[in-house]
């Protein structure tokens, strides 16, 4: 466990090892019927601004994250990080792609993180039922095929999500441009339980 300061003066304590997730599955969402007049899901979420802008009003705060910690997940939908993590607006960054693999871009943004908005600690969560472990590199050679041109970008499938967890782990504490590798600590959520697995680096 460790302790979580918030933007009040109390503080929270998060368990992190092993810890309960909601996810976007188990919200209520509308029908379908609601956009079947025309509207596109674009036009929803616009619409879903303006109510909260309505009621918004600015917190005051600046882009360096409270936590000083930087999460980095993969973006599948089930998957609600500042719920699951205690995490209030302005704790944390959070960088998410496919996989939550740890690419040159990711390093991009843990870099900044770091060295211009303050973060020293990496969590890293991949979870069970990844869609990139139904993937192979294969995936690019079809789209160079469709397209003429092949991406320059890997897919970085895996089969094995703990050992891609250790991988990215080791990725994050070798980069010569991050400042702090100390505190790096990648985890599974299971999509089935709603549980995070830690993993051992080694």
């Amino acid at each position: 466990m460790f302790f979580v300061r918030s933007h009040s003066t109390r503080v929270r304590t998060v368990t992190i090892t092993v810890m309960g997730m909601t996810t976007s599955a188990s919200v209520p969402t509308e029908p379908e019927a609601a956009i079947s007049s025309g509207d596109t899901v674009t036009d929803r979420l616009v619409e879903a601004n303006k109510r909260y802008a309505a009621a918004f009003s600015d917190p005051g705060m600046d882009a360096r994250p409270v936590l000083e910690v930087a999460v980095v997940a993969c973006m599948d939908a089930r998957l609600d990080l500042h719920d699951a993590l205690g995490l209030e607006l302005g704790d944390c960054h959070t960088i998410r792609n496919a996989g939550g693999v740890v690419t040159d871009d990711v390093i991009r943004s843990l870099t900044i993180s770091q060295r211009a908005l303050g973060t020293r600690s990496v969590v890293l969560i991949h979870h069970t039922g990844c869609g990139l472990e139904s993937l192979t590199e294969e995936f690019r050679h079809e789209l160079e095929m469709e397209v003429g041109q092949r991406p320059a970008w890997a897919v970085e499938a895996f089969r094995d999500v703990d050992q891609d967890i250790r991988q990215s782990m080791q990725r994050v504490r070798t980069s010569p441009f991050l400042l702090h590798t100390d505190d790096v600590r990648g985890f599974v959520f299971d999509v089935k339980t709603g549980l995070l697995r830690e993993i051992d680096p080694t």
